[in-house]
């Protein structure tokens, strides 16, 4: 921890202790101005309590505070074992688990920077990523992964080792670069055994400024760009979240968007360090709606797609009801519609709609819910795209409440939200506390903020890109901010129409309610140059 007298002023928020006012650092959560001191202090805070469970041969396990603890520092003191200096790089190749997370704070503790690498990548993809943030050590998931770097082993020649989390199917397997994680908690064990405290030193010389990770963007434009983001930006991006999420040590969360991606990290490992709460791992991408039943999270993060498949699920449910089946869904939904409808429009809802949403909740919605796994869910989020404004509407109405938020990978997650206090159904909500948000010339959504990142890994050019002469991080999106401070995302610069009369049109929109009817998979509007616009479905 860094000296008390250096710490601003602060309050309590969800149960932890944050900067008064976030418009000012350094920022301090519970006393710690770095990722890493927060998650050891939680770790010895918390001990036996769970942090993460996982399927093991189809039984859900729990792993404890204390296990994330011991298991980082093997992996940590492991890596500096190995030749792992603060300010290197380790990319981890893998499908979301404990492990990835257990490495993910390890390498952090030791002052290693890690970079997550999507599972669905490629071979040569890997080599380029592995390459471009001069990674010393790699994390694959199992022999799938593996084979992937097999391949192109001899394009990564600043590779020390690789190191494998799951052996299954590897039992004859030899090569002198590689290793199990066995073997690493092994040595990491051994080492941190020798030389006592060493581990407890390492995170106390983290720092706010330090980059803590580095995230990859899409590179839809190009190759990825690495996304450096320092404590600094994660302590304050973490210090937001009691204000604008309903948090608290007893969520349970449900992890399976990739872990490499912004948004999932900061669900799944950033915010349960801040609040002390439990991530649940899904088996596998098949069987995420099978595991969201069985755990009924309290917290669930989703992109629309997710969204409009559990609605899909009801929807062909209804269809194939008997005809009083179908009347009660009628009516049940009808209840549910006349209470949203009043909610989001802030006005009380008349007696007789809440007794008619009471009774058709007990019967019937109360069922849909957990037949969903949402019969425990205080909150549900979503962002990443737009989401229908329909399909938010049928889902307050059925009682699952999710609120819409916007974010990028160089804001370190989050920069407008919805919340229960302010909730605005078409828009992505307000900015965060502490942060600024304007709109520029050219109609492009511009941010300013502490969680604004470090620049881009190795490239100082399109690290001046990505902000304006004025400090401003540019987002590349088009919206508008309507006089209650609501963000609406109106589609991305690069996708703007001028016709040839002279008009910008954002494609989005239009594309976006052709999409929502059920007899449309895709559309894309053109009309570049044109007197009118086309569309093709």
């Amino acid at each position: 921890m860094t000296g008390e007298n250096a710490i601003p002023r602060q309050r309590v928020a969800a149960g932890i202790s944050i900067n008064a006012d976030l418009s000012i650092g350094p920022y301090f959560v519970d006393g710690c101005d770095t990722l890493v001191k927060l998650w050891a202090q939680r770790c010895r805070e918390f001990e036996g309590r769970t942090a993460h469970r996982e399927k093991e041969y189809g039984i859900w396990q729990s792993h404890s505070w204390d296990d994330f603890l011991e298991r980082a520092m093997w992996i940590g003191m492991g890596l500096r074992k190995l030749g792992l200096k603060r300010g290197e790089c380790v990319s981890i190749l893998a499908e979301d688990s404990k492990e990835w997370i257990y490495a993910d704070l390890g390498v952090q503790a030791v002052g290693g920077i890690p970079s997550g690498v999507y599972s669905t990548d490629s071979a040569r993809q890997l080599a380029y990523l592995v390459n471009d943030s001069d990674s010393r050590f790699l994390f694959v998931g199992d022999d799938e992964q593996l084979d992937k770097w097999l391949a192109v082993r001899d394009d990564m020649p600043g590779l020390a080792s690789v190191i494998v989390l799951r052996s299954d199917g590897l039992g004859d397997f030899a090569d002198d670069r590689v290793m199990f994680l066995e073997d690493l908690y092994d040595a990491g064990r051994a080492e941190a055994e020798r030389n006592p405290g060493v581990f407890e030193d390492e995170i106390e010389r983290s720092r706010p400024e330090d980059v803590a990770l580095l995230v990859y963007t899409s590179g839809t434009t190009g190759n990825p760009k690495g996304a450096m983001l320092t404590h600094s930006n994660i302590m304050y991006s973490i210090s937001t979240a009691p204000d604008t999420l309903l948090m608290s040590s007893d969520d349970e969360h449900v992890c399976f968007l990739p872990l490499c991606h912004v948004l999932e990290r900061t669900v799944s490992a950033l915010h349960p360090i801040a609040i002390g709460s439990t991530v649940n791992f899904a088996e596998s991408p098949e069987t995420v709606f099978d595991n969201i039943r069985e755990v009924s999270p309290t917290v669930f993060v989703a992109v629309p797609r997710v969204w409009e498949k559990m609605h899909s699920r009801i929807s062909n449910m209804e269809t194939d009801a008997t005809w009083l089946g179908r009347w009660a869904y009628g009516r049940a939904l009808s209840a549910g519609m006349a209470r949203a409808d009043a909610e989001l429009s802030g006005r009380p809802t008349p007696f007789g709609a809440t007794v008619r949403y009471l009774f058709w909740d007990l019967v019937l919605l109360k069922n849909l819910r957990r037949m969903l796994g949402m019969d425990r869910l205080r909150r549900g989020n979503t962002g990443a795209v737009s989401i229908s404004p329909d399909l938010l509407r049928w889902f307050l109405a059925i009682g699952v409440r999710i609120f819409e938020g916007y974010g990028m990978t160089e804001s370190a997650g989050i920069m407008t939200l919805n919340s229960a206090a302010a909730n605005r159904l078409g828009t992505v909500g307000r900015n965060v506390p502490g942060s600024e948000i304007r709109i520029g010339q050219d109609g492009e959504i511009q941010f300013r903020a502490a969680s604004c990142f470090k620049g881009y890994w190795r490239d100082n050019e399109k690290s001046a890109d990505a902000f304006t002469a004025d400090g401003w991080l540019r987002t590349g999106d088009t919206g508008e901010i309507d006089a209650d401070g609501y963000l609406t995302v109106t589609g991305r610069i690069k996708d703007i129409i001028i016709t040839s009369g002279g008009k910008n049109v954002a494609p989005a929109k239009i594309e976006d309610r052709l999409k929502a009817s059920p007899y449309v998979s895709d559309a894309i509007v053109i009309g570049d140059g044109r007197k009118y616009l086309t569309c093709l479905i």
